[in-house]
């Protein structure tokens, strides 16, 4: 099955699977990045998660391009993340680097990484920077433009005023900060922002012997049952993100696990218990675990 896609706000379809360049490839030499990229092509992903502050961008561009005679651009979905990496500058100067170093005249998707470095203590700051954010679109260089790490008060101070709202917000999402970002989650709703995820999978690799483990592992059981083929922890966790229509970014260095991720649409939906019980076995234990999440969560 091709990886479904979500409908943005602007009218745009964006993948609900996304591969990310960040964490786990950062430690890794530009040839082996390269090559992992170029593997998660041909295995089916579609949307690819960079930013400026991974400092890989030329590496994804040379992957894009090493795949084009079998995969061309027009067919994939290339994000990066605005950090102001150089002393002045802007959303827009810092695109235009970011397309030179990718090769690209456009990107698919521009956020904002994170709102601490854009806030003047009254919000002008952020209502500065997101205009020029749309600049950005409208003069082409982005297709649809969103944030990162962005709370409820930090959407407020641009939402209101925008002329573009943010298409999409990228966050910590897993089943320990579920009961903190509904509040997001709902404004998300309202404003037709799509919510992505990273670090879904932190409960099964950064916290084993959680509450959630048992529940993942009943439903698992049951999953494979019911399709009669071997489901993974991390499948029934995605499809629990995906099930709540959320944008999934995920990553891994090796080919089998980049598959199982892209396989994760073909395994059948977890029933509304099951969903439940999930997030009632989130609740019992709060934990994030990386530091862009102190944006917008409070109490963990």
């Amino acid at each position: 099955m091709p990886i479904p896609t979500l409908p943005l706000n602007d009218g745009t379809q964006i993948p609900s699977l996304a591969f990310g360049t960040g964490t786990t490839l950062l430690h890794h030499q530009d040839a082996q990045i390269m090559a992992i990229i170029e593997s998660a092509i041909s295995i089916g992903f579609t949307l690819f998660d960079g930013a400026q502050r991974y400092k890989n961008e030329a590496v994804l561009g040379a992957a894009i391009k090493a795949s084009e005679s079998t995969v061309p651009r027009s067919e994939l979905f290339i994000s990066t993340k605005y950090a102001p990496m150089t002393p002045g500058d802007t959303a827009k100067t810092a695109l235009y680097k970011s397309l030179e170093k990718l090769g690209l005249e456009y990107v698919d998707l521009y956020l904002v990484h994170a709102p601490n470095e854009h806030m003047d203590g009254g919000g002008g700051g952020l209502r500065e920077m997101w205009k020029v954010m749309e600049e950005c679109k409208r003069e082409g260089l982005a297709r649809s433009i969103g944030v990162s790490n962005f709370g409820v008060g930090h959407l407020l101070e641009i939402v209101e005023g925008a002329q573009v709202l943010p298409a999409v917000n990228q966050l910590e999402i897993h089943p320990y900060v579920w009961d903190f970002v509904k509040p997001l989650i709902k404004m998300h709703k309202e404003h037709g922002i799509v919510t992505s995820s990273y670090g879904g999978l932190s409960p099964l690799f950064r916290a084993p012997g959680g509450p959630l483990d048992p529940v993942i592992e009943k439903i698992k059981a049951r999953l494979e049952d019911t399709w009669g083929k071997p489901v993974t922890s991390g499948q029934v966790l995605n499809k629990w993100l995906l099930q709540h229509d959320v944008l999934v970014v995920t990553t891994s260095t090796k080919a089998e696990r980049v598959r199982e991720y892209v396989d994760t649409c073909d395994v059948p939906e977890l029933t509304d218990e099951e969903m439940g019980l999930i997030e009632s076995a989130g609740a019992e234990h709060h934990q994030s675990f990386f530091k862009h999440t102190k944006y917008y969560l409070e109490g963990i």
